[in-house]
């Protein structure tokens, strides 16, 4: 193995969130993926919450962006440069260049793959790895991966739902749909505006959706007091939302995620369906946590669901895990240096 002072670093590029992972030290940064940029000049003056404050409330000549969309990267400057940000800030003054890994989901194609593979190395690093993000979720949620059985992971992030079958270290089935944290919250804000006339922002949609909101119908009604932009006078105005109004303003993309789920069931070879019957459905990503969804997935496929320890934190756990056992997950990895 020989000497390596290179640090290894995970990176779990996500839609709504970015953690880094730095080996020996765990989950050293949690921010969110948003940047500041100057419009005159390009320069990036923010990153992670310094910029999320700034999300629409800037002046003319500082826009605030969000570089990846449903998980894949939008805007390939403003994410190099996101990188370089994060590996100069955990990376300290090292002389040597970090390894670093990253997880993409796993329908991406090859160009989006060599677009993350080049901004990473651009961005500073030694080497750089790819991982899938079905295979990180799984490792980080302790499924034991490499073994010749089926295991069924859903990983629900901000910006898309992904449904894979992994056996023998590798993804054998998947599909995954725009579907997820974020289209939920805009669910909940069109349904606001539409019951209510209410207009509401995206932080406040998702306050809502945590506080109050679940899959299946509830027993005990919960109300929550909201404040908004009246769309007809444009003056703001506070309403009491429900959970039973939650509840039925997500019916329509939580349904899409389940009829994901349906079809890569559908799809696995018969050997694994029987696997994963008896394991049932893992979820993880920040989506799962939302009240009765594994309720709703099991009474829905069938299927037993259960939320993973930690949901939010599975797949950076399982990048962090592969990085620094990158012989033993070699052959799940794709690699430029």
């Amino acid at each position: 193995m020989g000497l390596s002072f290179s640090k290894k670093i995970a990176i779990d590029l996500g839609t709504a969130n970015c953690l880094v992972h730095v080996e020996g030290e765990g989950v050293v940064m949690e921010e969110p993926t948003v940047v500041a940029v100057s419009l005159s000049d390009g320069k990036v003056l923010a990153v992670g919450k310094e910029a999320q404050s700034m999300l629409g409330r800037t002046p003319g000549n500082i826009k605030a962006s969000k570089p990846m969309r449903d998980g894949v990267i939008a805007d390939y400057v403003v994410t190099e440069a996101m990188l370089k940000y994060f590996i100069r800030k955990v990376g300290g003054f090292s002389l040597f260049k970090p390894d670093v890994m990253i997880c993409v989901p796993a329908g991406v194609t090859q160009v989006e793959r060599r677009a993350v593979l080049g901004a990473t190395i651009s961005a500073g690093a030694k080497n750089a790895y790819l991982i899938e993000e079905p295979l990180a979720a799984a490792i980080g949620a302790g499924v034991p991966i490499a073994e010749p059985s089926g295991n069924m992971i859903l990983d629900m992030g901000g910006g898309a739902s992904e449904a894979a079958v992994i056996s023998l270290g590798g993804v054998v089935t998947f599909k995954s749909v725009r579907v997820a944290g974020n289209k939920i919250d805009e669910a909940v804000a069109r349904f606001i505006r539409k019951k209510y006339n209410l207009v509401v922002g995206e932080v406040t949609s998702e306050n809502i959706k945590v506080k109050i909101g679940s899959a299946m119908p509830v027993s005990k009604d919960e109300r929550m007091e909201v404040t908004g932009r009246d769309s007809i006078t444009g003056l703001p105005r506070q309403v009491e939302i429900t959970s039973q109004d939650v509840y039925e303003a997500i019916r329509e993309p939580l349904g899409k995620i389940i009829s994901m789920l349906k079809t890569v069931m559908e799809e696995v070879p018969p050997e694994l369906s029987s696997d994963i019957i008896d394991k049932g459905i893992v979820m993880t990503g920040g989506t799962a946590l939302l009240r009765g969804f594994d309720r709703l997935i099991t009474q829905e496929t069938g299927v037993p669901a259960f939320v993973a320890e930690d949901p939010q934190r599975c797949v950076i756990k399982g990048i962090g895990i592969a990085i620094e056992n990158l012989d033993v997950y070699s052959r799940s990895l794709g690699k430029k240096s």
